[in-house]
């Protein structure tokens, strides 16, 4: 009975109460605690198979960017080599030319008002030279190649006295 009379003592003690039911407390959030560490813990090792799966897939696309980029490159290389070696092919020096030409006279078109009328003139002329070397009577070969501007004005003189013979005689 003794042990039942200090046992009753410590009980009916307010300091033990307190103690029993503070003790209490502390084993109830020390366990509810370890269960949010433990639940912590998984979530911790879930986002970290994520993150690491992520990780390789972005990887993974980064080196087919990367491969990608690399055959893009090759392939922009690849035609600018195609299209210097067009470039040098015979006529293109002269179809860029003739492209750069036209430019130059749709802007003098628009900027110089009298240069239309002279333009047309002369564009006419010429296109005249050119049927009369097709028909054969001026050869290709002097009409492309002229030696000085004299000859030049020498040829076209003699052109425009043929033309007018032709005109006259006919």
């Amino acid at each position: 009975m003794e042990e039942a009379h200090w046992f009753t003592t410590i009980i009916a003690n307010p300091f033990a109460k307190g103690l029993a039911i503070g003790l209490f407390f502390c084993m109830l959030i020390l366990v509810r605690g370890y269960l949010r560490r433990r639940e912590l813990t998984q979530e911790l090792n879930r986002l970290r198979t994520h993150l690491h799966t992520k990780l390789e897939i972005d990887s993974r696309e980064n080196e087919r960017r990367k491969q990608e980029l690399e055959i893009l490159k090759q392939e922009k290389d690849n035609l600018r080599i195609t299209v210097q070696s067009l470039n040098q092919k015979p006529g293109r020096k002269e179809i860029r030319q003739y492209y750069v030409y036209q430019t130059a006279l749709d802007m003098m078109f628009e900027k110089a008002p009298g240069f239309a009328p002279a333009w047309q003139i002369t564009l006419k002329e010429a296109e005249a030279l050119f049927e009369k070397s097709e028909k054969g009577v001026v050869p290709l070969l002097k009409r492309l190649m002229p030696t000085n501007p004299d000859k030049q004005i020498e040829q076209y003189e003699k052109l425009s006295r043929i033309s007018l013979d032709d005109t006259m005689g006919k």
